[in-house]
This record gives C-alpha cells, sequence and structure tokens, in this order.
C-alpha cells in the first residue's frame, strides 16, 4: 500500500492556498490527513477537500507536530518564523515566499529544471519567484541545447500576482472608472484598470525593482550559472491572472528557430502555441488555468546572430506559484525522499 503523508498548507485562504488545496485533490496527491492554517483573522473560515469541509486553523506550534509536508504560501515574514520551527518538528516544507530562496543551504527548485537540487534539502525548499520559474521552464531546454549567455527580459504581470484582494481591486476600479467615480487603491499605489505601471516592489541603487532582481539572482541559481548575463523589466499590466513575458536570448552560437521549435514541442511543462498565418500566440486568458506555460511567436533576433526572441504566458498562480509547489512534493514522493513520521 502507497504511504500517505499529513500535510499543511500555512496561507490556505489565500489565491495560492486555495489552489494548492485544488490541485492537491485534483493530482490526487497522497494525502492522509490535511490541515488548514491561516492568520488569526482566518480562523474558523471552512474550506472543501474531497468533498469533506475542513476549518482552518491559526497557526501555532502545536500545528506542526504530526505533519509530514508543509506548503507554504502565506508571505516572507510568516514563512521566516514558521518554516524553521516546522522544519525544526520533522517536516518538510516548501516555501512559496521570498524568504529563503537565496540562502545556499536551501534549493530553490523548478522540477523540469533542476529536480536533483531537491533532494539536498535540509528541511526547507523554496519555491521561484512566478516570473522566473515561468521563464525557466521556457529557457531551460534551449539552454541544455545552446549555452545562453544573456537574456533581456519584460514582463507583463497579471494582478494575480499580488493575490486575491489585488484581483478584486482591478474589477472595482474597472466599475468605478466605467462609472465615472474614483478607482480604490488599496492593493496597489495606482489604479491598474485600464493601466499599466513599472512593478510596484522597492528599488535598488541602480534603479532594479526587487521583482527585476529576482528574476537574475534566482535564474542564475536554478540555472547553475552565477555569472549569466540577466537584465529584467518587470510591469504591472491589468490582466487578473497569468502573467506574459517577452524574451531576447542571446546563445554562445547561433540557434535556428527549426531546432529551438523542436526543443520546446519536446520540453515538459511547455506547450508551443503559435500560428502566425492568424497573429495567433500565447495569451494570459488562454493561459489562466493551464499546468503549461505557453511559448511561441519564436524568431530570429534581427540585431545579432545568435539571439532569438521568444513570447509566453503562463498562470502565475498555478504553475507560477502552487502547482510547481505541489510538483516538489510529487518529486520528492517519487524519489521517497519523503517519509511519513512514525505514528506514535
Amino acid at each position: 500500500m502507497p504511504e500517505a503523508y499529513r500535510v499543511a498548507i500555512m496561507g490556505a485562504t489565500g489565491a495560492v492556498g486555495t489552489e494548492l488545496l485544488e490541485l492537491l485533490e485534483k493530482r490526487s496527491f497522497p494525502v492522509k490527513e490535511l490541515s488548514l492554517l491561516a492568520s488569526h483573522r482566518s480562523a474558523g473560515k471552512e474550506l472543501i477537500f474531497r468533498g469533506q469541509p475542513l476549518k482552518v486553523k491559526a497557526i501555532s506550534d502545536a500545528n506542526f507536530a504530526d505533519i509530514d509536508l508543509v506548503l507554504a504560501s502565506a508571505g516572507g515574514s510568516v514563512s521566516k518564523e514558521w518554516a524553521p520551527k516546522a522544519a525544526a518538528a520533522g517536516a518538510v516544507v516548501i516555501d512559496n515566499s521570498s524568504a529563503f530562496r537565496m540562502e545556499s543551504s536551501v534549493p530553490l527548485v523548478v522540477p523540469e529544471v533542476n529536480p536533483a537540487a531537491a533532494l539536498g534539502h535540509q528541511g526547507i525548499i523554496a519555491n521561484p519567484n512566478c516570473t522566473t520559474i515561468l521563464m525557466s521552464v521556457a529557457l531551460w531546454p534551449l539552454h541544455q541545447y545552446q549555452p545562453i549567455e544573456r537574456i533581456v527580459v519584460a514582463t507583463y504581470q497579471s494582478a494575480s500576482g499580488a493575490g486575491a484582494r489585488a484581483m478584486e481591486e482591478v474589477k472595482q476600479q474597472a466599475q468605478a472608472i466605467l462609472q465615472g467615480q474614483e478607482p480604490p487603491t488599496e492593493a496597489f499605489p495606482y489604479p491598474l484598470a485600464f493601466n499599466l505601471f513599472p512593478h510596484n516592489s522597492p528599488l535598488n541603487e541602480m534603479g532594479y525593482c526587487q521583482e527585476e532582481m529576482k528574476m537574475v539572482n534566482e535564474t542564475r541559481k536554478i540555472f547553475g550559472v552565477s555569472d549569466l548575463r540577466i537584465s529584467a523589466t518587470c510591469v504591472r499590466v491589468p490582466v487578473l491572472r497569468a502573467h506574459s513575458e517577452a524574451i531576447n536570448v542571446e546563445f554562445q552560437q547561433p540557434l535556428a528557430v527549426e531546432k529551438a521549435l523542436t526543443l520546446l514541442q519536446t520540453a515538459p511543462g511547455v506547450k508551443v502555441v503559435e500560428n502566425w498565418q492568424t497573429n495567433y500566440f500565447p495569451m494570459p486568458i488562454e493561459a489562466s488555468g493551464e499546468d503549461d506555460v505557453l511559448v511561441g511567436r519564436v524568431r530570429r533576433d534581427l540585431s545579432n546572430e545568435n539571439g532569438l526572441e521568444l513570447w509566453l504566458s503562463g498562470d502565475q498562480i498555478r504553475k507560477g506559484a502552487a502547482l510547481n509547489a505541489v510538483q516538489i512534493a510529487e518529486l520528492l514522493v517519487s524519489k521517497q525522499a519523503l517519509k511519513p513520521k512514525a505514528l506514535v
């Protein structure tokens, strides 16, 4: 009989938390018992898993005594406080925040790219940033065939990247603007409906925001290339769900478009979407709810014989967050690297 696990979702009532709940059921992850954890203000709420209501509990030390696996998506400060405690109690923590990503002792994992890294964990495994995951899945098969020397990427990031409250705010903004009213701005510093603006995370002294530097530093770590040249420009756009990216890649040698397409068509987690006759390429509206990263409009860089251009769309909540975390957990199970605690 296959082993089953006591699993906890930390941040269960958020956009990613509810997606984790859905994916554990949809993908038939071997859950023996499921604990839903969140802040005190969310305690007592009920969510449905396998047709049964489960009450959300406030996070506490007692929550982790018998837990084998924690899927954490409650924000960096919460993860910094509770992930080490959960790991110390014997659980494996797959953390979706930025709290541990750049720590040398914590693996940063995209299963399609560096699955072996997950097996070297010391209790905590980091899930990369959403934009990094989507780009890594698309570029890794090309990098394996012809090493990449430089990446220039511009992102078009949906409201889902800022959570469920931000998605709702964009809807409210659109209604207010259409009615000639002042749009509310609580989740974002500016109206996002009918607008766009550079990503609103803090800027460094070079003028790059945190989101852009995540793409730079995390991609280097995942690819195992510490000096990979990367420049990113991250932009918030009035899309509810699913991010898009325009990527320019420079290789050590020329890579033919036809070969690139063949590599992408056979790559795990990638779906090539392009019809040049109808000008049909990946769109966030079609990427929403999809597991795969949609990639298309692959073409030669007119300014660089070693360069290619491509466009992608991917579901930020799904592959950009929850699905990647569940896939890491599935990887641990398949490698027999996740052991249930002995029953007391």
